[in-house]
């Protein structure tokens, strides 16, 4: 496999910019990483490095170019006008800060060609909110990752109202050529799909814990070594389709049930005040927080592993 001749413009060098250079790197994309501060690139310069050669020591390296390959493909530049220049896919990667973000698109809106696919990074803000008055809008599209983007193959693809329709199934091409597994939403919807999803277990662990039903670390077993499981190859639909004669057999055994339980759950969480304190304590008792890198690498490689797992069972 030899380096491809397109190009992928990334903007922002944090902890998820690195993580989507090393991804497009991984078939051989030119990657060029923007930041305003040299010293900035220069680092996550050297973190891709050393975070490529690590993996590759360890042979869990994503694709098929070596490791020195890999980095070649990656520059940086701190010029907005140079990174986006004849990229296929410009992924904006900066903090999670509205004002932020919508003053680095008024500037990228002012040097971006009509070719290129703007995707943003963002968690939390609908498309329509962070591209509402672009004059490249109808390219703009959220493609949001799962943390972190190099080990979880999930991609969520969000188009606003006036996102042209082409930019959703060229985006979901271009993540399935890096290895990533994307969903592509229909419509907008606050929080997306992963994070409604993920908010409603997390009302439920914290109310677990706030009604002294479990602890922090019952809470999270049960996940890990439960519902995660089965999760990690299935998701809750199929769970509850094999779980019974099919769906709708499901349905007809469990709906009052369900419906029951669900109507005990009280109402949904701030997630402040003294629950908050003890989940705290009881979480740094298990995971320090001097010793969260070496829990975060050790997640990693978990990860890698799995979804090596995940490739061979599906094959």
């Amino acid at each position: 496999m030899a380096p491809k001749n397109e190009k992928i413009g990334i903007v922002g060098s944090g902890i998820i910019g690195r993580s989507w250079a090393m991804l497009f790197a991984s078939v051989g994309y030119k990657v060029s990483i923007f930041d305003i501060e040299r010293k900035q690139i220069d680092s996550a310069l050297v973190e891709i490095t050393k975070e490529v050669k690590r993996l590759e020591s360890q042979k869990i390296l994503r694709g098929k170019l070596s490791g020195d390959e890999q980095i070649a493909c990656v520059t940086g530049c701190t010029s907005l006008a140079e990174v986006v220049k004849d990229a296929v896919l410009i992924q904006e990667c900066v903090p999670e800060n509205l004002d932020l973000k919508k003053k680095l698109y008024t500037d990228l809106d002012k040097v971006v060609d009509s070719k290129s696919i703007i995707s943003s990074s963002t968690s939390t803000f609908l498309p329509s909110l962070l591209s509402d008055g672009m004059k490249h809008k109808s390219q703009f599209v959220v493609s949001h990752p799962v943390n972190p983007p190099y080990y979880v193959p999930l991609v969520e693809i969000v188009p606003a109202p006036w996102t042209d329709a082409s930019v959703v199934p060229k985006t979901k091409a271009i993540m399935e050529e890096i290895g990533q597994v994307p969903v592509c939403l229909n419509k907008e919807v606050p929080g997306f799909a992963l994070n409604r999803i993920q908010y409603c277990i997390l009302n439920e662990a914290f109310r677990l814990v706030a009604d002294g039903v479990l602890n922090v670390k019952d809470v999270d077993n049960v996940m890990s070594e439960g519902l995660g499981m089965r999760y990690a190859f299935l998701g809750p639909l199929e769970t509850a389709h094999l779980n019974a004669e099919g769906m709708k057999s499901y349905c007809e055994r469990y709906c009052n049930s369900m419906w029951n339980v669900c109507q005990t759950f009280g109402p949904t969480p701030r997630f402040e005040g003294p629950v908050v304190d003890v989940m705290n304590e009881q979480l740094c008792a298990m995971t320090p927080v001097d010793k969260l890198q070496d829990r975060r690498v050790w997640r990693d490689t978990c990860l890698t592993h799995l979804a090596q797992l995940k490739k061979k069972m599906n094959n």
